[in-house]
């Protein structure tokens, strides 16, 4: 089979598209045809060499990505026969080897792709869209509500625009550039603006008042949180989920992340930090992977992806890193 493999921690180009031998499925386990590789930043903070989160650096070489979707080919001993030529999905946790034609998973672990979702699409609710149940796990949101997401065309930014408007509240999207904020207005935002121009928080402050924000998605973190912030009015909650500007900046980044509030001027601001749990997405894996894939199943939710063919990975990472991408970032074999 063909993969992507990395030999050297470092720059993007060190990604390289290689032969390798097939992956042989062991007992429980099942051999999948990929149709789908999901690409996420954390693969670009380790491909760097900086350990992200509670993942540890891989051993080289190694086959990099986490979450695959397609077709089970083949089935190691002992696991049930019901699994062969189903269409799944799967996130492989803390065992890479996503970026490949074949990929070995526990049949455990898979999950059935709903007929009218695509494998691309299925790879972004399996890891994207569980991470976005996870953050709205408890929240609140009521029609009367605005809503503020920065990174709104992102992965997870596009999936909480959509499940905002979806509960009747008013939508701003904020992103970076004319393109992604067309797109953010198509996903149904009420204000798309552009969070790369200095006044970005002053249109909003123009459009709704000078704390309108009652919900504030926060993935990219650093100076935009901060901005984004002044926007919250009492009683306000502010979901910090990602911190990508610390995680790019591992990946190669110069620009270091700028703190947010601090907890007395969040406390004397009435605000609320909900930041993501990671011990509760983990015992809550599968439940949040249903939730994620029956709402994209019942079109609730509908996942960007932007696209790169498996030999291109290293030109998927580059443009990860510099924000040119919209949406979950897949590679297709």
């Amino acid at each position: 089979m063909h993969a992507v493999r990395l030999h050297a921690f470092g720059p993007a180009e060190n990604l390289t598209y290689e032969e390798v031998p097939d992956p042989l499925p062991g007992p429980g386990q099942v051999r999948i045809a990929v149709q789908a590789a999901g690409v996420h930043l954390l693969d670009a903070s380790l491909r760097a060499g900086v350990q992200a989160g509670p993942l540890p650096l891989p051993e080289l070489p190694t086959i990099p990505g986490r979450e695959v979707a397609g077709t089970v080919e083949a089935l190691g001993e002992g696991t049930p026969r019901h699994w062969l030529g189903r269409r799944v999905t799967v996130h492989l946790g803390t065992a890479p080897g996503g970026y490949a034609e074949l990929a070995v998973a526990d049949a455990a672990t898979l999950q059935p792709v709903p007929d009218p979702l695509s494998a691309q699409q299925a790879v972004a609710m399996i890891g994207t869209g569980r991470t976005v149940m996870g953050v709205l796990r408890g929240a609140e949101i009521r029609a009367e509500d605005t809503v503020l997401v920065l990174s709104a065309a992102g992965g997870m930014g596009a999936l909480l625009t959509q499940y905002a408007k979806e509960r009747g509240a008013r939508v701003i999207g904020a992103a970076g550039g004319p393109a992604k904020t067309a797109t953010v207005r198509e996903l149904g935002a009420d204000l798309a603006v552009d969070y790369t121009q200095p006044d970005w928080a002053d249109r909003i402050r123009a459009a709704y008042g000078e704390h309108p924000v009652r919900h504030l998605f926060d993935g990219p973190g650093g100076a935009l949180a901060r901005t984004a912030l002044e926007l919250v009015g009492p009683g306000g909650t502010h979901y910090a989920y990602g911190g990508s500007s610390t995680l790019l900046t591992g990946a190669g980044r110069q620009t270091p992340p700028v703190a947010a509030l601090t907890p007395e001027e969040l406390a004397s601001r009435g605000i609320t930090v909900r930041p993501l749990n990671p011990g509760f997405m983990l015992e809550h894996k599968r439940e949040l992977e249903d939730e994620s894939l029956a709402l994209a199943a019942k079109g609730v939710l509908t996942p960007l992806v932007d696209t790169f063919p498996l030999a291109q990975a290293a030109d998927a990472h580059r443009a990860l890193e510099t924000r040119a991408t919209s949406g979950k970032v897949v590679l297709v074999p």
